[in-house]
């Protein structure tokens, strides 16, 4: 999408906001595919916090992303553990140094996206998607857009996107899983098109680790 698209559209959005008091969630959505069409790569400091689930647990991680369309992603955590989830476009690396192994997984095509962090990386489509209402924002200041799946996926029930509303970036996403947790990724320190070098997302296997792969083989 070009900028005076982009541009045009968030004039348009704004003077609904101004006539109606906000837009419909569906004209939000929309406006979001559209500002996302225009990302080429993010990165951001971030934090994780999962609650509830079958054992009503509570954890926070914290760590920092890189994201590169289509389909490439770092995640690594620093604390309180090391771990890192790695996508160079065709395979997703996680790797847990205490555990001395790396699973690989394939990456589904773009037409069979559903985690959210492939949501992210640009896979898949929010309006074609997703049916979008608003919810109460948990983050400060912003407004937060529920998405959920038209059919039904098997990993999550629901994302809600909390936005900031002057800039239409994404200040965090949440995920309600199939046992009721919550799963909160909240960023900060965001940055965009900074022309992230495609390296960045070139996985290493450290030696003396056990290497799982898609169909149970290990080397």
């Amino acid at each position: 999408m070009t900028r005076a698209l982009f541009v045009l559209s968030w004039c348009l959005l704004s003077m609904a906001l101004t006539a109606q008091g906000r837009p419909s969630p569906e004209a939000l959505a929309k406006a979001l595919q559209q500002r996302y069409q225009g990302v080429r790569d993010f990165s951001a400091d971030f934090v994780h916090t999962y609650r509830g689930g079958v054992l009503r647990t509570q954890t926070t991680e914290r760590g920092r992303v890189l994201i590169k369309k289509p389909g490439l992603m770092r995640w690594t955590y620093t604390a309180p553990e090391q771990k890192e989830f790695v996508s160079d476009g065709l395979k997703v690396y996680s790797h847990i140094p205490a555990d001395k192994q790396v699973i690989v997984t394939t990456l589904p095509p773009d037409d069979q996206a559903t985690t959210p962090a492939l949501f992210l990386a640009g896979k898949g489509d929010i309006v074609r998607d997703f049916i979008a209402g608003y919810v109460d924002a948990t983050v400060p200041g912003t407004t937060a857009l529920k998405l959920t799946p038209r059919r039904a996926e098997p990993e999550y029930e629901y994302l809600i996107v909390s936005l900031d509303p002057s800039t239409m970036q994404m200040r965090g996403l949440t995920t309600r899983d199939r046992q009721g947790g919550d799963s909160a990724l909240t960023f900060t320190n965001l940055k965009e098109n900074t022309g992230i070098s495609d390296k960045e997302f070139a996985f290493r296997v450290p030696r003396g680790v056990e290497v799982i792969t898609d169909d149970k083989t290990r080397k």
